[in-house]
């Protein structure tokens, strides 16, 4: 091995640095190289955001130390196989050559290799193996993705069991850790104010910074809602709008419905997000999309959409095996439009031209929504934008609000109530399901299969969220209000966006017919625009982050008069055209 390879690594390896990056690492990298090698620790925590270049870090940390003989083995753990060949070709290009096909059946490798790239199951499955192994020569173990090692399951139990005679553990994460109390192995915590042992990472680089610095895409999440209706398995039909206050259980089910590849909304959704990257390719030739289905019926019914609606068959990838990892390859060196897939592709898989994402699976952590995110935000040159379509449910909406906070993990404070316990127990147990089933067959959050049937669903445009500002109100599918956001450019900078999301909201509002218009019955007028004035007091809520009560209340005191129930038709419009000022920053 030449140790001088990783010096000439690409910032964005390979070949893939962000426009204004340095010629070798970038900043972020080159930081926590220096606190690695001035600490020279034997444990060290990095957490950078999905897209930061984790793989280069920990690719040059390794080089560091086999030149300085401080190692001379190195050990890849990853959570899937996919990842492990991804590893073993990314090493390679750096003069490290480490054995992705080991197999714990044989228990060695050639001398031709520096180490070996294995999965978290596979050490679980003969920690004793790799223990022996880890003893037999100073070794580096990196552990990517490591809050799949939380010590409740048997991950967390080999890991510890191989890899703790280690000379040097270097763990990586890219998303929020795991939503159980167990500790992770080899991570450090520490007690927080609040008297909670939380996570200490010894070099974090988050979303909004990797954003500032041009690292990774800003990320436009389109919003849509509609109308659902099925049958519960008492027989009862229920009728719900997606985006509505509802129970947990009827979002759950409205969520599933508006999923069902029978009814109208997935169509009407999948068709948007096409049209949305035929925009995108103007500026981006090779742009590629895709949908993160829930279960392998759902994904062959959305791949069979694509290709009605755009004449190509999409890359399906249905299982973790060989043949997927070569689809997934095929489809990242090419140019073909759309791969759906089911949930493998979550986690860590490097396919930077994904620029449109469809989440049409009810899986709700925010881990595993994260890691969705993660696919699309990978930068390669300045001005690229990320477009992600989501279902207007509260739970998704609020993890995409919260993209850029960082999040430690926490063990259980002092006083925890059993109550809390069983919730983030409930929590992990699904997180835990996307690596232990992610061939299986899935359900629908917070619903078995039988008890209920999805009867139809219809969709609408609700609203873009960039940036933490909600951006539109209500449009109807194929209106020239939803065109003129799904046709914003693939290619611009993060205030060009919120410059244009501005302009195109003033333009919507503008264009909105004004109430009482028609010459219709006083009811039925009087009902339009306590409807309209309901849709833009929403619009304004989701914006600011207010309750739509305290807006209805700034506008009686902006306005005057009674409450809206006892409002005229007149004192209405007045409010109307007053929340219309405001959404265009007019006060």
């Amino acid at each position: 091995m030449s140790s001088g390879a990783a010096f000439h690594l690409s910032p964005a390896f390979p070949d893939r640095a962000a426009w204004g990056t340095a010629s070798k690492l970038r900043a972020w990298q080159q930081e926590a190289l220096d606190a690695y090698l001035r600490d020279d620790p034997r444990d060290f925590l990095a957490v950078a955001t999905p897209g930061a270049g984790k793989t280069t870090y920990a690719l040059r940390v390794a080089t560091e130390l086999l030149s300085r003989r401080t190692v001379n083995r190195i050990t890849v753990v990853a959570p899937t196989e996919h990842l492990k060949t991804q590893w073993a070709d990314a090493a390679a290009r750096v003069g490290i050559s480490l054995d992705p096909r080991f197999s714990n059946s044989v228990g060695r490798h050639s001398e031709d290799y520096h180490g070996v790239a294995v999965t978290y199951a596979q050490v679980a499955s003969r920690p004793a193996l790799h223990r022996e192994l880890t003893l037999a020569r100073p070794t580096l173990v990196i552990l990517d993705e490591i809050h799949h090692g939380g010590d409740s399951k048997s991950w967390g139990d080999g890991i510890r069991e191989a890899f703790e005679p280690a000379t040097r553990r270097l763990s990586l994460t890219g998303t929020p850790f795991r939503s159980d109390t167990s500790p992770i192995p080899f991570v450090r915590y520490e007690l927080d104010p609040e008297g909670v042992l939380t996570s200490s990472s010894d070099y974090s680089y988050g979303y909004a910074e990797a954003l500032r610095d041009g690292v990774v895409r800003p990320v436009l999440f389109m919003a849509y809602g509609g109308n659902m209706r099925w049958r519960t398995k008492a027989g009862d039909e229920i009728s719900a709008s997606l985006g509505r206050p509802m129970t947990k259980d009827q979002i759950a089910q409205a969520w599933r419905t508006a999923l069902d590849p029978k009814g109208e909304w997935i169509g009407s959704v999948l068709a948007a997000a096409d049209r949305r990257l035929s925009e995108v390719r103007r500026g981006v030739p090779d742009a590629g999309g895709l949908v993160i289905a829930s279960n392998q019926t759902q994904a062959r019914s959305y791949a069979a959409h694509l290709r009605a609606l755009t004449g190509e068959a999409p890359v399906v990838v249905l299982s973790d095996d060989a043949g997927a990892s070569k689809r997934i390859e095929e489809f990242g060196a090419g140019t073909s439009r759309w791969m759906v897939a089911v949930r493998m592709v979550s986690e860590g898989v490097d396919v930077p031209r994904l620029c449109v994402g469809v989440y049409a699976t009810s899986t709700s952590t925010p881990l595993f929504f994260a890691q969705a995110v993660g696919r699309f935000v990978r930068a390669r040159r300045r001005g690229e934008t990320a477009s992600v379509f989501l279902p207007s449910v509260p739970v998704v909406l609020d993890h995409a609000a919260r993209l850029e906070e960082q999040r430690d993990h926490a063990l259980d404070a002092l006083d925890r109530r059993p109550s809390d316990a069983d919730d983030i127990a409930a929590m992990w147990a699904e997180e835990q399901s996307l690596i232990d089933e992610a061939n299986r067959e899935a359900k629908a959050v917070g619903a078995d299969e039988g008890s209920f049937e999805a009867l139809e669903s219809d969709a609408h445009f609700d609203h873009v969220l960039f940036d933490k500002q909600q951006w539109g109100t209500h449009a109807q599918i194929g209106s020239e209000e939803e065109e003129d956001y799904l046709g914003l450019p693939g290619l611009l900078e993060p205030d060009q966006v919120a410059a244009l999301l501005h302009e195109r909201q003033r333009n919507q509002v503008r264009k909105s017919p004004k109430a009482g218009a028609a010459p219709v019955a006083q009811h039925r007028a009087l009902a339009a625009q306590r409807k309209e004035l309901n849709k833009l007091v929403s619009a304004y809520a989701r914006q600011k982050g207010h309750q739509h009560a305290t807006v209805h209340l700034d506008l009686r005191r902006a306005c005057g008069g009674p409450d809206l129930a006892a409002a005229s038709s007149e004192q209405v419009a007045e409010r109307i055209e007053r929340i219309r000022n405001w959404l265009v920053g007019r006060r």
